[in-house]
Order: C-alpha cells, then sequence, then structure tokens
C-alpha cells in the first residue's frame, strides 16, 4: 500500500458518532468529489478503507444510501442520481436545489470537530501525498476554484498556511515543507501518518549529517595525507644532504618517529614523543622540518647558479 493509501486508511479509523461531523466530512467529501451537481453526485476511490466508509458516512449524516455501489476490486465508483436524496444533501448544504451550492458554506464548519471532520472528507476525496521517504507534498485538488480558494481561507484561519496554484483545470491547495504537512495530517487526524513523516525527515537530516561528517573526515584524510608526504620528503632531502644529524634532537626525534609512523596522525605521533607533547608543539616541529628543507634547496638552486 502507497503512503497515501496508508494516511487515508488510517483516516478512515476515525470514529463518526456525531451527525453533524458526519455531515461536515461528507460536504468535504461532495465538494471534492469527482461530480457535484444538481443531477449528480459521482465519487470515485482507488482506497478500499475510504470505499468502505462511503455508505456508512452518508447513513450516518442523511440516513440515506447510495444509488450505485462499487462492483468488484479497483477503481470504487459511488453515485447519487436520485433527485430527492440530492434535494434532501442541498437543503442542508444550502443554496439554489437546481445548482449545488459550490462554495464552502461555514456555517457547516463553525466547530472544530467538524472543521476536523470537513477537512477529513476533502482529503479522502480529493486529497493526495508523496512517500515522505521520497519527497514532501501534500495537496487537495477539485475543479472548483471557489471552494478552494475558501478552503485556503479556511486552512490560514487554522494557521495551516497552505500555498495555492492551478493545474489542468484544476484548483490545488497544497503543501511542500515536512513541518506543515505533519501539521495538516495531525489537524485531521492522522497522528501515525504525521509521525511517519517526522521520523522520514529525521533519518534524511541524519543521513546528511553523517554524510557530510564522512566526507568532511575524508577530505581531513587527504589532507593529512597529503601533508605527511611533504613532511616525509623533506625529512629524506635533509638526511640526503647531511643536515638532518646536525639539527636539534627535538627536530630529530619529530623526523624518526615521522619516517617510522608514515599513516599516524599528528595527534598519535606528539603522544610517542619523549616525553609526549601537544598536536600544536609537533605540528610547529614538522614545519620547521619542511622549512629548512626549502631553505636548503633554495640555496642549493642559488649556488649552483652562481
Amino acid at each position: 500500500m502507497s503512503f497515501a493509501g496508508e494516511v487515508k486508511a488510517e483516516l478512515c479509523r476515525a470514529p463518526h458518532s456525531r451527525k453533524c461531523c458526519a455531515q461536515a466530512e461528507c460536504y468535504g467529501i461532495f465538494l471534492y468529489s469527482n461530480t457535484f451537481s444538481a443531477g449528480e453526485v459521482r465519487i470515485i476511490t482507488e482506497s478500499a478503507a475510504f470505499a468502505q466508509r462511503l455508505p456508512l458516512i452518508l447513513k450516518k449524516a442523511f440516513k440515506l444510501s447510495f444509488d450505485r455501489v462499487p462492483e468488484g476490486e479497483g477503481k470504487y465508483i459511488f453515485s447519487i442520481t436520485d433527485p430527492q436524496k440530492l434535494s434532501i444533501i442541498q437543503q442542508l448544504f444550502g443554496g439554489d436545489p437546481k445548482t449545488p451550492a459550490l462554495h464552502i458554506n461555514f456555517g457547516i464548519v463553525e466547530e472544530s470537530c467538524c472543521r476536523t471532520a470537513f477537512l477529513r472528507g476533502a482529503f479522502l476525496a480529493g486529497g493526495s501525498v508523496t512517500d515522505p521517504r521520497k519527497g514532501y507534498h501534500l495537496e487537495l485538488a477539485t475543479s472548483h476554484l471557489s471552494v478552494s480558494r475558501e478552503m485556503l481561507a479556511l486552512m490560514r484561519e487554522m494557521e495551516l498556511e497552505p500555498k495555492a496554484a492551478q493545474r489542468k483545470g484544476n484548483a490545488v491547495i497544497y503543501f511542500k515543507q515536512s513541518d506543515r504537512i505533519e501539521d495538516f495530517l495531525t489537524s485531521i487526524g492522522a497522528p501515525l501518518a504525521a509521525m511517519e513523516v517526522m521520523n522520514a525527515k529525521l533519518e534524511k537530516d541524519l543521513r546528511g549529517s553523517v554524510n557530510r561528517r564522512v566526507n568532511c573526515d575524508a577530505a581531513n584524510l587527504d589532507k593529512a595525507v597529503e601533508a605527511a608526504m611533504v613532511q616525509m620528503e623533506a625529512i629524506r632531502k635533509l638526511e640526503e644532504q647531511g643536515r638532518l644529524a646536525a639539527l636539534p634532537e627535538k627536530l630529530r626525534e619529530t623526523a624518526r618517529l615521522r619516517l617510522e609512523h608514515p599513516e599516524d596522525t599528528l595527534s598519535q605521533l606528539a603522544q610517542q614523543c619523549d616525553p609526549p607533547v601537544t598536536k600544536s608543539a609537533l605540528n610547529h616541529r614538522l614545519r620547521k622540518l619542511v622549512e629548512l628543507s626549502r631553505e636548503e634547496w633554495e640555496d642549493g638552486g642559488a649556488r649552483e647558479k652562481n
């Protein structure tokens, strides 16, 4: 099952004990359904959980049944075409009985519980959400522009802060930030899905942090290896020129340790000194050896030219 399917399955486990909430949920479903007109209400879904919930929620809200119910699996199609049933629905939601109310009747969603149910219904009928392990995108799509505008205002009043767009003749309200998606899913009654979004984000952040650390460590290791090669070359050059034996004891010890332990870090080498020294002190000694080697090379080059 897809993540969107899991979200809708969780939403469909929500109880619908209050009639006002059942009506609000039906209202959201109808406004975001495939067809909501004077002659028909048609709802098409691929969610088995939603298909099981629809007849129950309609009966709870209006004591009505669908005129058409699904046959078999696949896409589940429900419809109401009986004029008397459509009139009952239209009378509750308001508007001209001959023309369905394609504006949100805010009287239906005055209570916070009814707002939750209304948003839940809208998402069940016209919502989708991507797998948070792949990306962050949740949207509600309807062909009714006025409904989408009013839904946007309602959500902003609830401090959900979605964005709006139009796509292929549909008005779309969407979220692309994980925390906004978490808030929306929690507000419509899908806390488990919201937690999954949160966990996916934490995993991504942790993975990104580990990758950055690994890349940083790899870069530092490359620098350390390069520095060690420069140091060893400098020490060998001083040895070939016969100058190494004449250097102070501390520098000779540092040179010996670097040649004997080419892969050790500065901290490891510092601990092998007798007595142990700080990393900074050892680094200073190695820089001095490199500088001496370069000075000797430059002097030698100058003498050859002369």
